[in-house]
């Protein structure tokens, strides 16, 4: 893999809440099996899933006074990834090539982040996420066999609402889309993407909690190429607006899992419902991407047949050329 747009780009690869201390839980980004764990003092770690030694996985040994334990041959392995204790041969010092692939952790938004090459800079922004007067959900993961960029352009497509979501997020009759403004996105800190604003559809039920219709107005922000950020004025109205975030974790070309963080006014329903109310949306996504063909999403001028209502998925493709995407795509 030698996308360098993805490769030094942070990627979604676990919940913070599902690694707990002295487990150690797997992971697939970009085609590499991970090995995750946490030590004694709260940090994270990534680790390619293989031990040095005859390529036993990580992921079946144990941690043991914050080292990693092959379960092969009982190779002790410092958090710095070199290995310092062989049982077999006490009174020597391991080779210096007995040494782990390690990579760059963070967690952010309740999300541990990997990169597997050389950060550009930090996980990107995601104020809404860090606004107390909005709770947080973190939904998902859901596992897609397709590719990164068909999963965050079907999430800027209004068209499909009333086909994929009829009498939750469209409906037949209301099958129209408005046109909308779309042009870059800059934050003014290096953080460039897509924007698409005044971006109007007629829903039936416009959250978990509403039912009865009524059209609803939706921001969408594209902040880099696999996080995509829907936003909207909550129904009273007020100074900030509730967000749901979708970030894929691109754990192949053509197989994606999914995460989605809400950021909602909506404190009376359960965790459970919540997430339950969105794995319902998501759900009916999933057959329809998996569908696609190809699954690589076509971003090269000519190679499908947009109309009007495609601008938002357009510029995003624009965006991905001008990025010099090549993994998930197709450009040719």
């Amino acid at each position: 893999m030698n996308d360098r747009v993805l490769l030094d780009d942070w990627h979604p690869v676990a919940a913070s809440a599902g690694l707990t201390q002295g487990h150690i839980l797997p992971a697939t980004l970009l085609g590499l099996d991970l090995a995750l764990w946490r030590d004694a003092g709260g940090q994270a770690h990534a680790w390619e899933d293989r031990c040095p030694h005859r390529g036993t996985r990580f992921t079946i040994g144990r941690i043991v006074d914050d080292r990693m334990t092959c379960a092969y041959h009982g190779w002790q392995f410092a958090k710095d990834g070199r290995c310092d204790f062989v049982p077999s041969t006490p009174d020597t010092m391991p080779p210096a090539r007995a040494l782990v692939s390690t990579f760059s952790v963070t967690e952010r938004h309740g999300l541990i982040w990997v990169c597997t090459g050389n950060p550009e800079g930090d996980v990107l922004p995601f104020p809404e996420c860090e606004d107390s007067r909005l709770r947080k959900v973190i939904c998902g993961p859901y596992v897609v066999e397709s590719s990164g960029p068909r999963i965050v352009e079907n999430f800027l497509d209004m068209a499909h609402f009333a086909f994929v979501h009829p009498g939750i997020l469209g409906d037949h009759a209301h099958a129209g889309v408005r046109d909308c403004n779309v042009g870059p996105f800059d934050d003014r800190t290096g953080v460039k993407g897509v924007l698409a604003t005044a971006c109007f559809a007629w829903q039936p039920q416009t959250n978990s909690l509403s039912h009865g219709g009524s059209d609803v107005e939706y921001t969408y922000r594209v902040v880099r190429p696999l996080t995509a950020i829907l936003t909207k004025l909550p129904a009273a109205q007020k100074d900030f607006r509730e967000a749901i975030s979708l970030h894929v974790q691109p754990v192949g070309e053509e197989t994606s899992r999914v995460w989605i963080i809400l950021a909602m006014t909506n404190f009376v329903q359960t965790d459970e419902e919540l997430r339950a109310f969105q794995d319902n949306i998501f759900l009916q996504d999933k057959p329809i991407l998996e569908s696609q063909v190809p699954r690589r999403l076509p971003i090269a001028p000519g190679m499908e047949v947009p109309v009007r209502s495609d601008r938002m998925s357009l510029a995003y493709r624009s965006y991905l050329l001008e990025r010099g995407l090549t993994y998930g795509v197709v450009v040719k």
